[in-house]
Protein backbone atom coordinates (compact mmCIF):
# COMPACT_ATOMS: atom_id res chain seq x y z
CA UNK A 1 0.00 0.00 0.00
CA UNK A 2 2.85 2.39 0.86
CA UNK A 3 4.55 1.54 -2.44
CA UNK A 4 1.33 2.22 -4.36
CA UNK A 5 0.97 5.56 -2.59
CA UNK A 6 4.49 6.63 -3.53
CA UNK A 7 4.00 5.47 -7.10
CA UNK A 8 0.65 7.24 -7.40
CA UNK A 9 2.11 10.48 -6.06
CA UNK A 10 5.05 10.27 -8.43
CA UNK A 11 2.96 9.52 -11.50
CA UNK A 12 0.12 11.97 -10.85
CA UNK A 13 2.00 15.09 -9.88
CA UNK A 14 5.33 14.87 -11.73
CA UNK A 15 6.94 14.27 -8.35
CA UNK A 16 10.27 13.22 -9.83
CA UNK A 17 10.60 16.49 -11.73
CA UNK A 18 9.83 18.48 -8.59
CA UNK A 19 12.63 16.96 -6.57
CA UNK A 20 15.05 17.44 -9.46
CA UNK A 21 14.24 21.13 -9.64
CA UNK A 22 14.71 21.45 -5.89
CA UNK A 23 17.74 19.30 -5.33
CA UNK A 24 19.61 20.23 -8.49
CA UNK A 25 18.90 23.96 -8.63
CA UNK A 26 22.12 24.93 -6.89
CA UNK A 27 23.16 21.71 -5.25
CA UNK A 28 26.46 20.29 -4.18
CA UNK A 29 27.39 17.11 -6.09
CA UNK A 30 26.72 14.95 -3.03
CA UNK A 31 23.19 16.37 -2.63
CA UNK A 32 22.50 15.76 -6.31
CA UNK A 33 23.71 12.18 -6.00
CA UNK A 34 21.63 11.68 -2.86
CA UNK A 35 18.35 12.84 -4.42
CA UNK A 36 18.96 10.76 -7.54
CA UNK A 37 19.82 7.61 -5.58
CA UNK A 38 17.47 4.81 -6.60
CA UNK A 39 16.77 2.00 -4.16
CA UNK A 40 17.46 -1.42 -5.65
CA UNK A 41 15.91 -3.44 -2.87
CA UNK A 42 13.71 -3.18 0.19
CA UNK A 43 9.98 -3.74 0.61
CA UNK A 44 8.09 -0.83 -0.89
CA UNK A 45 11.33 0.96 -1.88
CA UNK A 46 12.54 -0.97 -4.90
CA UNK A 47 12.81 1.29 -7.94
CA UNK A 48 12.08 4.55 -6.10
CA UNK A 49 14.53 7.41 -5.69
CA UNK A 50 15.31 9.16 -2.45
CA UNK A 51 13.98 12.35 -4.00
CA UNK A 52 10.59 10.76 -4.65
CA UNK A 53 10.40 9.51 -1.07
CA UNK A 54 11.43 12.90 0.29
CA UNK A 55 8.69 14.83 -1.52
CA UNK A 56 6.07 12.15 -0.84
CA UNK A 57 6.91 12.23 2.86
CA UNK A 58 6.83 16.04 2.92
CA UNK A 59 3.37 16.00 1.29
CA UNK A 60 2.14 13.58 3.96
CA UNK A 61 3.58 15.72 6.76
CA UNK A 62 2.34 19.09 5.46
CA UNK A 63 -1.00 17.81 4.22
CA UNK A 64 -0.78 19.08 0.65
CA UNK A 65 1.41 18.76 -2.41
CA UNK A 66 1.60 22.53 -2.89
CA UNK A 67 2.74 23.14 0.66
CA UNK A 68 5.20 20.26 0.38
CA UNK A 69 6.89 22.01 -2.53
CA UNK A 70 7.11 25.30 -0.62
CA UNK A 71 8.42 23.71 2.57
CA UNK A 72 10.88 21.51 0.70
CA UNK A 73 12.21 24.56 -1.10
CA UNK A 74 12.68 26.29 2.26
CA UNK A 75 14.39 23.29 3.87
CA UNK A 76 16.71 22.84 0.90
CA UNK A 77 17.36 26.61 0.61
CA UNK A 78 16.32 26.58 -3.04
CA UNK A 79 16.69 29.88 -4.86
CA UNK A 80 13.82 30.98 -7.06
CA UNK A 81 10.32 29.50 -7.12
CA UNK A 82 9.12 26.03 -8.04
CA UNK A 83 5.54 26.05 -9.32
CA UNK A 84 3.73 22.86 -10.41
CA UNK A 85 1.99 22.99 -13.77
CA UNK A 86 -1.17 21.61 -12.14
CA UNK A 87 -2.33 20.57 -8.68
CA UNK A 88 -4.89 18.11 -10.05
CA UNK A 89 -4.29 14.37 -9.93
CA UNK A 90 -3.41 13.20 -13.43
CA UNK A 91 -1.70 10.14 -14.87
CA UNK A 92 0.63 10.26 -17.84
CA UNK A 93 -0.35 7.72 -20.50
CA UNK A 94 1.14 6.75 -23.84
CA UNK A 95 0.25 5.01 -27.08
CA UNK A 96 3.02 2.55 -27.93
CA UNK A 97 3.38 1.36 -31.50
CA UNK A 98 3.29 -2.43 -31.93
CA UNK A 99 4.39 -4.26 -35.04
CA UNK A 100 1.38 -5.70 -36.84
CA UNK A 101 -1.00 -4.64 -34.07
CA UNK A 102 -2.89 -1.64 -32.89
CA UNK A 103 -1.13 0.69 -30.49
CA UNK A 104 -0.93 -0.40 -26.86
CA UNK A 105 -1.97 1.95 -24.08
CA UNK A 106 0.50 2.30 -21.21
CA UNK A 107 -0.16 4.21 -18.00
CA UNK A 108 2.42 5.71 -15.67
CA UNK A 109 5.56 7.75 -16.19
CA UNK A 110 7.90 4.99 -15.06
CA UNK A 111 6.18 2.35 -17.21
CA UNK A 112 6.38 4.25 -20.51
CA UNK A 113 10.13 3.88 -21.18
CA UNK A 114 9.85 0.17 -20.35
CA UNK A 115 6.98 -0.49 -22.78
CA UNK A 116 9.29 -1.78 -25.50
CA UNK A 117 8.13 0.14 -28.56
CA UNK A 118 8.16 3.55 -30.24
CA UNK A 119 5.99 6.15 -28.53
CA UNK A 120 3.26 7.49 -30.82
CA UNK A 121 1.92 10.06 -28.39
CA UNK A 122 1.51 10.83 -24.71
CA UNK A 123 -1.57 12.25 -23.01
CA UNK A 124 -2.96 12.95 -19.55
CA UNK A 125 -5.81 11.11 -17.84
CA UNK A 126 -8.20 12.52 -17.00
CA UNK A 127 -8.02 15.13 -19.72
CA UNK A 128 -8.68 18.80 -19.16
CA UNK A 129 -6.39 19.27 -16.14
CA UNK A 130 -6.29 22.99 -15.38
CA UNK A 131 -3.03 24.83 -14.95
CA UNK A 132 -2.11 26.33 -11.61
CA UNK A 133 -2.77 30.08 -11.78
CA UNK A 134 0.69 30.91 -10.44
CA UNK A 135 2.28 28.90 -13.23
CA UNK A 136 0.32 30.73 -15.92
CA UNK A 137 1.19 34.14 -14.43
CA UNK A 138 4.87 33.22 -14.20
CA UNK A 139 4.92 32.19 -17.87
CA UNK A 140 3.19 35.38 -18.98
CA UNK A 141 5.61 37.54 -17.00
CA UNK A 142 8.82 35.69 -17.92
CA UNK A 143 11.67 37.16 -19.96
CA UNK A 144 12.91 33.76 -21.12
CA UNK A 145 11.11 30.40 -21.03
CA UNK A 146 13.33 27.34 -21.27
CA UNK A 147 11.83 23.97 -22.22
CA UNK A 148 14.17 21.16 -21.23
CA UNK A 149 16.59 19.61 -21.03
CA UNK A 150 14.83 16.51 -19.80
CA UNK A 151 12.97 13.41 -20.88
CA UNK A 152 10.97 14.41 -23.94
CA UNK A 153 7.87 12.27 -23.38
CA UNK A 154 7.86 11.92 -19.60
CA UNK A 155 9.15 15.32 -18.45
CA UNK A 156 8.91 18.08 -21.06
CA UNK A 157 5.66 17.18 -22.84
CA UNK A 158 3.52 16.35 -19.76
CA UNK A 159 3.80 19.95 -18.55
CA UNK A 160 2.81 21.27 -21.98
CA UNK A 161 -0.25 19.00 -22.05
CA UNK A 162 -1.77 20.71 -19.01
CA UNK A 163 -4.59 22.95 -20.20
CA UNK A 164 -3.52 26.59 -20.67
CA UNK A 165 0.22 25.96 -20.17
CA UNK A 166 1.09 25.69 -23.86
CA UNK A 167 -1.15 28.63 -24.72
CA UNK A 168 0.40 30.76 -21.98
CA UNK A 169 3.85 30.01 -23.40
CA UNK A 170 2.65 30.74 -26.92
CA UNK A 171 1.28 34.21 -26.08
CA UNK A 172 4.00 35.15 -23.59
CA UNK A 173 6.38 37.92 -24.76
CA UNK A 174 9.30 35.84 -23.46
CA UNK A 175 11.95 34.29 -25.67
CA UNK A 176 11.02 30.59 -25.82
CA UNK A 177 13.96 28.21 -25.98
CA UNK A 178 13.92 24.46 -26.41
CA UNK A 179 17.10 22.83 -25.10
CA UNK A 180 17.43 19.47 -26.81
CA UNK A 181 18.97 16.59 -24.90
CA UNK A 182 22.59 15.65 -25.53
CA UNK A 183 21.96 11.90 -25.65
CA UNK A 184 18.93 9.79 -26.54
CA UNK A 185 16.95 8.24 -23.73
CA UNK A 186 16.52 4.47 -24.08
CA UNK A 187 12.87 3.55 -24.35
CA UNK A 188 11.81 7.08 -25.26
CA UNK A 189 13.90 8.66 -27.98
CA UNK A 190 16.02 5.85 -29.42
CA UNK A 191 17.50 6.97 -32.75
CA UNK A 192 16.05 10.48 -32.47
CA UNK A 193 17.56 13.52 -34.12
CA UNK A 194 17.22 17.12 -32.91
CA UNK A 195 14.51 17.56 -35.54
CA UNK A 196 12.61 14.53 -34.23
CA UNK A 197 12.44 16.13 -30.77
CA UNK A 198 11.05 19.41 -32.11
CA UNK A 199 8.53 17.65 -34.36
CA UNK A 200 7.28 15.57 -31.42
CA UNK A 201 6.59 18.75 -29.46
CA UNK A 202 4.77 20.36 -32.38
CA UNK A 203 2.73 17.21 -33.02
CA UNK A 204 1.49 17.28 -29.44
CA UNK A 205 0.85 21.00 -28.85
CA UNK A 206 1.02 22.62 -32.27
CA UNK A 207 3.46 25.13 -33.80
CA UNK A 208 4.46 28.54 -32.51
CA UNK A 209 5.72 27.41 -29.11
CA UNK A 210 9.48 27.60 -29.73
CA UNK A 211 11.46 30.64 -30.87
CA UNK A 212 14.88 28.98 -30.97
CA UNK A 213 16.40 25.54 -30.42
CA UNK A 214 19.66 24.93 -28.58
CA UNK A 215 21.49 21.69 -29.34
CA UNK A 216 24.84 20.06 -28.70
CA UNK A 217 27.47 19.98 -31.44
CA UNK A 218 30.13 17.83 -29.77
CA UNK A 219 29.66 14.20 -30.81
CA UNK A 220 33.08 12.91 -29.77
CA UNK A 221 32.73 10.11 -27.23
CA UNK A 222 35.28 10.48 -24.41
CA UNK A 223 37.31 7.61 -23.08
CA UNK A 224 36.11 5.84 -20.01
CA UNK A 225 33.49 3.23 -20.85
CA UNK A 226 30.94 5.37 -22.71
CA UNK A 227 30.73 2.97 -25.67
CA UNK A 228 26.93 2.55 -25.32
CA UNK A 229 26.30 6.28 -25.30
CA UNK A 230 24.11 7.35 -28.24
CA UNK A 231 24.08 11.02 -29.14
CA UNK A 232 21.05 12.90 -30.35
CA UNK A 233 22.14 13.37 -33.95
CA UNK A 234 22.38 17.04 -35.07
CA UNK A 235 20.02 16.57 -38.03
CA UNK A 236 17.75 19.61 -38.32
CA UNK A 237 15.83 20.91 -41.35
CA UNK A 238 13.42 23.31 -39.69
CA UNK A 239 15.61 26.42 -39.80
CA UNK A 240 13.08 28.14 -42.06
CA UNK A 241 10.68 28.61 -39.14
CA UNK A 242 12.67 27.84 -35.96
CA UNK A 243 16.34 28.88 -35.85
CA UNK A 244 18.86 26.66 -34.08
CA UNK A 245 22.07 27.26 -32.15
CA UNK A 246 24.63 24.45 -32.09
CA UNK A 247 27.31 24.58 -29.40
CA UNK A 248 29.54 22.19 -27.48
CA UNK A 249 27.40 21.71 -24.37
CA UNK A 250 28.64 18.36 -23.06
CA UNK A 251 29.91 17.74 -19.57
CA UNK A 252 33.19 15.75 -19.80
CA UNK A 253 32.50 14.11 -16.45
CA UNK A 254 28.96 13.05 -17.47
CA UNK A 255 28.92 13.26 -21.28
CA UNK A 256 25.23 12.33 -21.61
CA UNK A 257 24.35 15.57 -19.79
CA UNK A 258 24.75 19.26 -20.44
CA UNK A 259 27.59 21.07 -18.72
CA UNK A 260 25.69 23.56 -16.51
CA UNK A 261 28.08 26.48 -17.04
CA UNK A 262 28.27 26.01 -20.81
CA UNK A 263 24.50 25.78 -21.10
CA UNK A 264 24.00 28.80 -18.84
CA UNK A 265 26.37 30.94 -20.92
CA UNK A 266 24.63 29.87 -24.10
CA UNK A 267 21.19 30.75 -22.74
CA UNK A 268 22.33 34.11 -21.38
CA UNK A 269 23.80 35.03 -24.76
CA UNK A 270 20.72 33.96 -26.74
CA UNK A 271 18.63 37.17 -26.64
CA UNK A 272 21.47 39.26 -28.03
CA UNK A 273 22.35 36.64 -30.64
CA UNK A 274 18.74 36.55 -31.80
CA UNK A 275 18.60 40.35 -32.03
CA UNK A 276 21.78 40.31 -34.13
CA UNK A 277 20.52 37.47 -36.29
CA UNK A 278 23.38 35.12 -35.35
Amino acid sequence: QAEDGIRDAQESRGLGDVYKRQALAEAEPLMTELFQYRFGEGEGLNGHTFGNLFIAAMAAVTGSFKRAIAESSRVLAVRGRIIPATLQHVTLCAEIACEGEQARQVSGESAIPKAGGPIRRVYLEPGGARADGQAVRALLQADVIVLGPGSLYTSVLPNLLVEDVAEAIRVSPAVKVYVCNVAVQPGETDGYTVEDHVRAIEQHVGPGLIDVVVANSNLSIPRGGWDKLEWVRPVYRLQHHIPIVFEDLTDPASPWRHHPDRLARCLLDLPERLRNGN
